[in-house]
């Protein structure tokens, strides 16, 4: 559940609104400056003049695409203006970068005049290497976007139309394939005939459905020949039968429904009144024409799909534009034809069918993904879908002639796809998909802090954890209700009240009393220090791991769970790992907290802890242990130190992949470690580096976290017996949520063991 104060606040917070510009080239120095700028900027211009295709090669045209709206038919809103829908239109342009490494601006028009539209976005043709429609009222999308592809010589793609078209249709044809039918047999009814039912009803009449089997439903009935009420050109291709209709008669006997209308129109007696092995695509947002249960509760030999990812089978827009605006782009089309939307349909019906990696099915809580009724189109954070569907729609581009690039290593093309989006996103959405698996009570130390309280709120919301506030019952719910939020499913535990509160102290009294602790002593600690009273928390199974550190220094945390708890079995040294989620990579940086000087021993003792946990998240780790010499290059005791630790860990756990001592280039670069030390164990980039001293680790994230565009989640600390995670100071929420994540999935690895 979306709140609206949360919904809000993560459009506020920090910069207003959700992109921003950034430079791909430096611009620091005063030649940097001449570069970006005059003179230096004269010489491509001077290129571009001469041949206008270098401007694909000078500027970033090739890339950018503009999302265009007048906010007439925004999603589940209606017609609410240019303004109104400029949230939407930042939306879509994050989902063009996340999914498909595009760049986007947003262009919000303040006309309703069709013509107007296009004259504006005729003349933004020098700029764009292609234009997506979005939330234009019909039937004026079609008009203004057959005019726009009669007129510019880039791919114009209404999204709203043919987004739906395409996703849909791969999932009507394996469908069908399913239910043991014909595509030139099967009677198809639309409900809605806006742009989307429109859009569908056309491509799947071009996907092989019979027009004289394709029946379109609107508010007003049948859309039938003859009808005068209602009625536009687009409308008119499709009128079928000869006089009024409703829905519920229309339905009768029907192979496939498909949905683009308002929640709740169907009935479950019209399900039942349709064929046998009936497919149902019920896709209005966010409440479908039927719900999923409703429509199972009736015929248990339908196929159904939503557009919901709460069930199976969702139809999501997220599955076509950036991909197939990707391939478009890579080969400089001059428009998204037939041709490239069909390619897109085939290879999402495909791809279905094809084996699911294991990485995706732990993305999606480690349930059976499998061709069938409950898997016919892939899933919406499928990585593969860039590279199969961006591919398959070049290709198509090349082949119908509208390419002014064309491609012929298809192999090395599928190969740059890969590499355009890196693992960081699928790391953490599996960090998260991990810990909702199994929930584990975690203890926050701040339990009346704001970013707290809404973390908990989205860590209940997504069912990460079962959270307990340390703090005043009063305070906390006080705040609760000025933030609005519902935080049933938390608890709420104030020290001063909790009932066990003196078994807690004759515990910790006894576990401290030889280091000077006296009981009068344990009793205020355990008492008014929250730190205290969390890790006993923890020790006493009153909770399954503890999350603090928002306001404190990192020892005012760590310390009261080192005096409390014992290190993990067969561990003598405690450490801190930070998960570093730069843009396109995800590496692990370890000791970064904790060990001043290691020593060879305890930095192999890290090595192996750091793997271990890296594993935990389902990660194989690769792990370059750091100096300031490559292979024996400077002889000096620190570098032999490392050099020792490697050794030490590939004796005893010869099961990981591990060298050094190098430095930290070396282990970033598989051209120089596979070039000049071609002897090396890794052969390819680290994912985990363990740092010779505290002052090298602490520095390095630092740095990186401040300047490398890097988010730094953690420390995680590893030798304890029990999950103790320590915040960042003025950590933001989302980075609270991932810490929390991490601490459920080493409480579950705990348990297990």
């Amino acid at each position: 559940m979306i709140r609206k104060e949360d919904a809000l606040a993560y459009h506020v917070e920090g910069r207003p609104g959700k992109i921003e510009v950034k430079s791909t080239k430096p611009c620091l120095t005063q030649r940097d400056l001449s570069m970006a700028y005059t003179p230096g900027v004269a010489e491509p211009c001077r290129e571009i003049e001469r041949d206008p295709d270098k401007v694909f090669d000078y500027t970033a045209k090739g890339n950018l695409v503009a999302v265009v709206t007048n906010g007439t038919a925004v999603l589940g809103l209606g017609h609410i203006g240019p303004l109104a829908a400029k949230p939407v239109m930042e939306g879509k342009s994050i989902l063009f970068k996340r999914f498909a490494d595009i760049d986007v601006f947003d262009i919000e028009l303040g006309t309703t005049d069709p013509d107007e539209i296009i004259k504006v976005v005729k003349l933004l043709e020098p700029t764009f290497g292609g234009i997506n429609l979005e939330d234009i009222k019909a039937p004026e999308c079609f008009y203004i976007e057959e005019r726009l592809n009669e007129i510019m010589n880039i791919p114009v793609f209404h999204d709203d139309q043919h987004g739906t078209a395409i996703i849909s249709g791969a999932a009507l044809l394996n469908a069908l394939e399913v239910q043991g039918k014909k595509i030139e047999d099967v009677k198809v009814v639309f409900s809605g005939a806006g742009a989307a039912g429109i859009a569908c009803a056309e491509l799947y009449i071009t996907l092989g459905v019979k027009r004289e089997n394709l029946y379109l439903v609107d508010s007003k009935g049948l859309v039938h020949k003859g009808r005068q009420s209602g009625m536009n050109p687009y409308k008119d291709r499709l009128a079928n039968g000869s006089g009024p209709l409703s829905l519920a008669e229309v339905i009768k006997g029907a192979d496939v429904f498909a949905g683009v209308s308002v929640a709740g129109l169907v009935t479950k007696d019209m399900v039942k009144s349709m064929a046998d092995k009936p497919i149902i695509f019920a896709l209005a947002n966010p409440d479908p024409e039927i719900s999923y249960h409703d429509a199972r509760s009736v015929r248990d030999d339908l196929i159904m799909a939503t557009g919901r990812s709460d069930f199976p089978n969702q139809v999501n827009n997220v599955l076509g534009f950036p991909f197939i605006f990707r391939g478009a782009l890579d080969v400089r089309a001059t428009a998204i034809n037939a041709e490239m939307k069909i390619a897109a349909v085939q290879s999402l019906a495909a791809m279905a069918k094809a084996d699911v990696p294991d990485s995706v099915i732990k993305a999606y809580g480690g349930r059976s993904l499998q061709f069938g009724p409950d898997y016919i189109i892939p899933k919406p954070f499928d990585r593969r879908v860039l590279i199969w569907e961006a591919s398959a729609v070049a290709r198509a581009a090349v082949e119908s002639g509208v390419a002014r690039r064309v491609i012929t290593d298809w192999d090395g093309y599928r190969h740059s796809l890969e590499s355009r989006l890196g693992h960081a996103q699928e790391i953490v959405r599996r960090i998260i998909q991990k810990a909702r698996r199994d929930p584990k009570s975690i203890v926050f130390l701040e339990g009346s802090d704001r970013r707290i309280l809404r973390a908990c709120q989205v860590i209940l919301d997504e069912g990460i954890a079962r959270p307990i506030l340390l703090g005043n019952r009063e305070v906390i719910e006080a705040k609760c209700a000025e933030f609005h939020l519902d935080l049933k499913g938390a608890d709420i535990v104030d020290p001063l009240t909790f009932g066990r509160i003196e078994e807690y102290i004759s515990e910790f009294h006894r576990i401290r009393c030889r280091k000077g602790i006296t009981r009068r002593e344990a009793t205020h600690l355990l008492r008014f220090n929250p730190n205290y009273f969390g890790a006993m928390m923890v020790k006493m199974g009153d909770a399954d791991g503890l999350v603090g550190g928002v306001h404190q220094h990192y020892p005012d945390t760590i310390r009261p769970a080192l005096q409390t708890l014992p290190l993990a079995e067969n561990t003598s040294v405690i450490a801190g790992l930070y998960m570093m989620i730069f843009p396109k990579d995800v590496v692990f940086f370890a000791d970064t907290t904790v060990n001043i000087e290691p020593t060879a021993e305890q930095l192999a003792e890290i090595a192996i802890c750091t793997a271990d946990t890296v594993r935990q998240l389902d990660i194989e780790p690769i792990i370059a242990m750091l100096s300031f010499s490559n292979f024996g290059s400077t002889r000096h005791p620190l570098t032999q130190k490392v050099a020792r630790a490697t050794q030490i860990v590939k004796e005893r756990r010869p099961d990981l992949r591990i060298d050094g001592e190098m430095q930290a280039d070396t282990a970033l670069v598989p051209e120089i470690l596979n070039t000049v030390y071609e002897f090396n164990e890794l052969k390819e980039k680290a994912n985990v580096l363990i740092f010779p001293s505290l002052e090298a680790g602490n520095i390095a994230y630092k740095l990186l976290a401040r300047l490398g565009d890097a988010k730094a989640i953690g420390p995680i600390l590893m030798g304890t017996s029990k999950a103790i995670h320590v915040l960042q100071r003025d950590c933001e929420v989302d980075e609270i949520v991932n810490t929390t994540s991490l601490a459920v999935i080493d409480a579950q690895e705990r348990q297990a063991r």
